[in-house]
């Protein structure tokens, strides 16, 4: 192998297996000191685990890991105690906790014996700057939202000064701003003499933190470069195993028809940031509506508000032309409006239920008692099953055993399961890779072809570009301008930032 004196890490034939299935083939992967590493693939792929055994919370099954070219004992504590984090998808925070003791649990800062509080809150302050955090130490975690979760995981493997930096997922739940400090901090670590492997779907953070990517496709490695020398198209492919065609399908333009959904002046109020006031607009039959903004913009309480998951008032709402009061959450069910929550894990899925009862609890709870015939719901989910291509291993999974993709594609089984007219999906494709991505996408754009009126909240400017034929934006708490697709061309990301941040000529975006 390559440079193997010089490796910080190596690892050889790494294999594992949970029963009969083969998670890890063989890896050989070296890391050098000072790199940021970047692990790319599927869900499903392997990367989860093999982070987990270099972090020593999995011994493999064969294969040896070394470190600094000795042979690494196993054992969490050992691998801690060599330099070794690991930051988790899953958070390992303790809620009852206030942000300091989270961030120095195990590590508490004692004098004469006692916990040293006011150097623990100084530290944790320390480590939050870092950054660019404006989180207080004292703040009690279960307060916070889940950004700031991650934040403090961050900060806690930060303030560990681990020689080797493991990250899963890091931005899956973080805004640009957010991000951005956080590969500031990357930078300034590995600058100093620091190691990162991180994870991510996203391959726009690939090549822009990345100074090396390796691909896991089926639990072996399929491409093992410096980032400099493949395009987003090379890690792409070599995720999925295919040149990768043109992920978005082509719009269909909706026949021009009278509204589905109107909505005039809705307010709705928020605990933290700009309440949502007076907005407009309209869906349209086979029509897909994006909706942009930056975080904390108000776009996910818009829409909660108007299907009844949280309080709201409207001047007027009308449904295919009838007016009518704003209804509760399940009245927007029954009035064909479904709603796909951001949050798969805590709201939208039962993860320690099977797949047919997740797949069938909007139903059931929709046709209540009159709903017993388990035989036909097993029908229809075999069906739902082979639509969304969900692939599990038995009727007996649990959610919770699924891939992020898997997982994502039965909340939408769910979601779908009522045949609604209008369907809002809120970061539909969020935490998932690039193969379901791209079977998400052709779900969206046959429910337009159907002639459904389809809302699709994003973060990711390219997504909503690619899908939308209208984009909404939203600027704190109000909307900021609604973007046409051009027939010669598209929506631009500059149009969309320029409304985002409320600027209100070209010459203020520059």
């Amino acid at each position: 192998m390559d440079q193997a004196s010089s490796a910080l890490l190596s690892l050889r034939g790494i294999s594992h297996a949970f029963g009969a299935n083969r998670v890890l083939k063989a890896v050989d992967l070296e890391v050098n000191a000072g790199e940021v590493l970047a692990l790319a693939g599927e869900n499903g792929a392997g990367k989860s685990t093999l982070m987990k055994i270099i972090g020593g919370y999995l011994p493999p099954q064969s294969g040896d890991v070394l470190w600094k070219q000795a042979p690494l004992p196993e054992g969490l504590r050992t691998v801690e105690d060599a330099g070794i984090t690991l930051v988790h998808q899953e958070f390992a925070l303790i809620p009852d906790m206030t942000v300091a003791e989270n961030i120095h649990l195990g590590r508490e800062p004692r004098k004469w014996g006692l916990i040293d509080r006011a150097r623990m809150h100084r530290q944790a302050r320390e480590a939050l700057g870092l950054l660019n955090a404006e989180i207080s130490p004292g703040a009690g975690l279960a307060r916070l939202p889940v950004a700031s979760w991650q934040i403090v995981e961050l900060a806690k493997a930060f303030a560990a000064r681990p020689h080797l930096l493991l990250m899963d997922e890091p931005t899956a739940v973080l805004g640009r701003d957010e991000a951005a400090a956080l590969f500031d901090r990357i930078r300034a670590y590995t600058t100093a003499g620091g190691t990162v492997i991180f994870t991510s779907h996203r391959l726009d953070e690939v090549r822009e933190i990345a100074d090396r990517v390796a691909v896991l496709r089926d639990g072996q490695i399929t491409l093992n470069k410096p980032i400099q020398d493949v395009s987003e198209h090379d890690i792409a492919s070599a995720m999925v195993g295919r040149e990768m065609s043109d992920l978005f399908v082509p719009r269909i333009t909706p026949v021009v028809a009278r509204p589905v959904l109107e909505v005039e002046g809705l307010d709705v109020p928020r605990e933290i940031g700009a309440p949502v006031k007076d907005a407009s607009f309209a869906l349209y039959p086979g029509e897909i509506l994006g909706v942009a903004g930056l975080v904390g913009a108000g776009r996910t309480e818009m829409f909660e508000g108007l299907v009844g998951l949280r309080p709201a008032h409207a001047r007027r709402f009308a449904l295919s032309g009838k007016d009518q009061v704003l209804p509760c959450a399940r009245e927007a069910w029954q009035c064909g409006i479904a709603y796909l929550t951001e949050d798969r894990k805590s709201r939208g899925l039962l993860l320690d239920k099977d797949l047919l009862v997740n797949a069938t609890l909007v139903s059931g709870a929709l046709f209540g008692g009159a709903r017993i015939d388990r035989r036909a719901d097993a029908a229809d989910f075999d069906a739902a099953r082979a639509r969304f291509d969900i692939r599990a291993a038995g009727p007996a999974t649990t959610a919770g055993q699924l891939s992020g993709g898997n997982q994502q594609k039965l909340l939408l089984a769910k979601t779908l399961a009522t045949d609604p007219q209008v369907v809002i999906l809120d970061e539909p494709t969020r935490g998932v890779d690039i193969g379901a991505k791209s079977q998400i996408y052709r779900i969206i754009a046959k429910l337009a072809e159907q002639g459904k009126a389809v809302v699709v909240i994003s973060s990711e400017m390219p997504e909503l570009i690619g899908l939308a034929h209208r984009i909404l934006v939203m600027d704190r708490g109000r909307i900021s301008g609604v973007l046409t697709q051009p027939e010669d061309g598209q929506i631009s990301e500059h149009e969309i930032l320029r409304l985002g941040l409320g600027l209100e000529n070209e010459e203020d975006a520059a």
